[in-house]
């Protein structure tokens, strides 16, 4: 199965990289438009696109304009390199910071892991979701290990690009299902 997981990753990421830039402003542009819909409101865990990821700080920023918290992962590893459970950190506009594996993280102080089950909206990465919930993320771990210390009723939204929400994506047993994925033609699209 993780032969068929990385072929796949391997060709939702060389896709990704064709995405022209105009393309992916209109597609953060519609996400924002989107996610501004569903009046978020409380705690709101998301992340900071890199690259070809669907997004924008401006989401970010649209998301804390609404009066959200809006926590960001702080990626954190164990002696070995071994991925841990995220820890979070409160974003404020214009206090992003370079970090390892080419991230931006919020400033100031790094909340802890199960500072995740206080948001009722997960904004998970993926290259990937299917109709089941299944995600595809990049394959490091960091969300397998974070998300099941979620609120069980929180929505967890897999951020994808239309074309990435598939009829079905490999399966493993620790897989966490998301309950939505969020695109930028479809909005927000029950999943699971």
């Amino acid at each position: 199965m993780t032969s068929t997981k990385d072929r796949l990753r391997r060709e939702l990421i060389t896709a990704r990289r064709t995405v022209t830039d105009a393309v992916h402003t209109a597609e953060a542009t519609a996400l924002t438009r989107h996610i501004l819909d569903l009046a978020a409101q409380g705690t709101v865990c998301a992340y900071v696109p890199v690259g070809s990821e669907p997004g924008s700080v401006a989401m970010l920023d649209a998301l804390h304009d609404t009066g959200a918290r809006v926590l960001l992962p702080v990626a954190v590893t164990g002696a070995h390199g071994t991925p841990l459970p995220l820890c979070w950190g409160e974003y404020r506009p214009g206090e992003l910071a370079a970090a390892r594996f080419g991230l931006l993280e919020p400033g100031g102080s790094r909340l802890p892991a199960a500072t995740l089950a206080e948001a009722g909206l997960v904004l998970v990465p993926a290259l990937a979701v299917d109709r089941r919930g299944v995600r595809l993320g990049r394959g490091a771990g960091f969300y397998d290990r974070s998300l099941p210390r979620r609120d069980p009723a929180a929505r967890l939204m897999a951020v994808v690009r239309d074309d990435e929400l598939l009829d079905e994506v490999p399966a493993e047993p620790h897989d966490v299902r998301m309950t939505d994925a969020l695109t930028p033609g479809r909005g927000v699209v029950a999943v699971g």
